[in-house]
């Protein structure tokens, strides 16, 4: 209802948070993917069908108020003045991190968005189908030729002439996602450098220590922890994501490997709020917890990880 009334520009009957915010509608899809994938293609069709055309449409005539699809068949959003991803701390009303332009995790998410929906109706509506196929053709291309670097990873975000070339853990969506515009080799890629650099016992780093304004302390006052809030801290969500990319691409042989990862958050069960963990971490060893005492998406995110695991063990 929610999502309808803010597309349909009408008063919002329930409150949902940031609904504004321009990956809003990118994430629904996926959630509805998630439904998907529990409930059968046929069941979730029946249900979410049009309100999933109705999404892509709305993206695609380019009705959101900061949410743009150009000609490359990518999005772009202006995020220079107010933050508009996950990474929304601000200092003195400015974001920290002004990720703006192209933003790597807005189009992964579109590109598996546009491949999700065309399969769920290809069956009912094949016109459309191939619609969003050839924008996706254009999306997969682009994606590559914008965000991948010589160097093996993605920009976290290009705007122009700005292009951000810190190691972040937002590329690893377009590993871990189930349609992504990387083949094989890239994705590899992707996982190698996020282990190396951004991954630690308690989740990925925010940022890797090799780039510039590695903060991975969130201590102090408030300015200093909004300085760090995502320059080097830790969230274990990130970490799901990471999981399933590694399950997807190396199987049976890394299950091992994510159980030993898994073992990290078991300390935290009665660390801070019995039974639950915080919102992030420190960067740096002993990745003491911080922040609110249960956050929502992590536990979401480690729940999904073990079903996942579950599913491979039985495999």
């Amino acid at each position: 209802v929610g999502l309808r009334e803010f597309m349909e520009g009408k008063p919002l009957s329930v409150d949902i948070y940031e609904i504004e915010q321009p990956d809003v509608l990118l994430w629904a899809i996926w959630a509805i993917q998630q439904y998907s994938k529990e409930e059968g293609k046929e069941k979730c069709l029946k249900k979410y069908g049009k309100l999933l055309h109705d999404i892509i449409d709305f993206i695609i005539n380019n009705k959101h108020s900061n949410l743009f699809l150009d000609e490359q068949g990518l999005l772009k959003t202006n995020g220079r003045d107010k933050a508009v991803t996950w990474m929304n701390s601000t200092v003195n009303g400015k974001p920290v991190i002004p990720r703006t332009g192209y933003i790597v995790e807005f189009n992964a998410l579109w590109y598996n968005a546009l491949m999700f929906v065309s399969k769920l109706l290809e069956e009912t509506n094949k016109e459309y189908t191939e619609k969003l196929l050839a924008i996706a053709e254009k999306c997969q291309q682009s994606f590559v030729n914008t965000f991948l670097n010589d160097y093996g990873y993605l920009f976290d975000y290009v705007d122009g002439n700005m292009i951000d070339w810190s190691v972040r853990p937002n590329m690893i969506f377009a590993a871990a996602l189930d349609y992504s515009p990387l083949t094989q080799e890239q994705k590899k890629g992707i996982i190698e450098i996020c282990t190396k650099e951004l991954l630690t016992p308690k989740g990925l780093r925010t940022l890797s220590p090799k780039s510039g304004g590695y903060n991975p302390m969130y201590t102090g006052p408030q300015t200093q922890r909004d300085y760090a809030y995502h320059q080097g801290t830790a969230w274990p969500w990130l970490g799901g994501f990471y999981m399933e990319a590694c399950l997807k691409l190396f199987k049976h042989t890394r299950l091992s490997f994510i159980e030993r990862q898994m073992v990290g958050y078991e300390d935290e069960m009665t660390n801070h709020c019995l039974g639950t963990i915080p919102e992030l971490f420190d960067g740096n060893p002993p990745f003491k917890g911080r922040g609110a005492i249960s956050f929502a998406m992590n536990v979401a995110e480690i729940l999904r990880t073990l079903e996942l695991l579950e599913k491979y063990n039985f495999k």
